[in-house]
């Protein structure tokens, strides 16, 4: 008999490798840095292993953020589970999009840009495009229709 992960260690794991992602840290990096190997990193990742409370502080320190950040946006948690929510944590969907590697290094080439009127520019306009597509989208279905 095969266990599977937890699908609470599955999402501890799927926080720790976005937020290594965002920082740019390849797992042996970060595996070095908590002197464990990349394929023990990998399995915490997949959530296979379990991570520890003490191992779970030390991600914190080393990924420089609260251990709170490992538990946001658990599928199905009601809003009050997380300190802070303004509501139910994203769709499955929506997740997925979080964790794909374009989106990751979308969000890391953003914040390379240290002028933040350029930044807040290029901001404005992903969000324009992204209207634009959704209103272009929308007006072919009412045609459609």
């Amino acid at each position: 008999m095969v266990a599977h992960p937890h699908q609470i260690d599955v999402h501890v794991g799927s926080r720790v490798r976005l937020r290594r992602t965002l920082l740019g840290y390849s797992q042996e990096k970060l595996g070095d840095a908590l002197g464990l190997t990349f394929q023990q990193v990998q399995k915490y990742e997949r959530g296979a292993n379990r991570i520890g409370s003490s191992r779970l502080y030390e991600l914190s320190r080393i990924l420089d953020v609260p251990v709170s950040f490992f538990f946001d946006d658990i599928p199905g948690a009601p809003a009050d589970a997380s300190p802070g929510a303004d509501g139910p944590g994203p769709d499955a969907h929506e997740a997925s999009q979080m964790s794909r590697r374009e989106t990751m290094e979308l969000v890391r080439a953003y914040y390379r840009i240290d002028d933040p009127t350029v930044r807040k520019r290029v901001f404005d306009l992903v969000k324009a495009i992204g209207g634009t597509i959704t209103a272009d989208l929308a007006s072919m279905i009412d045609a459609a229709d």
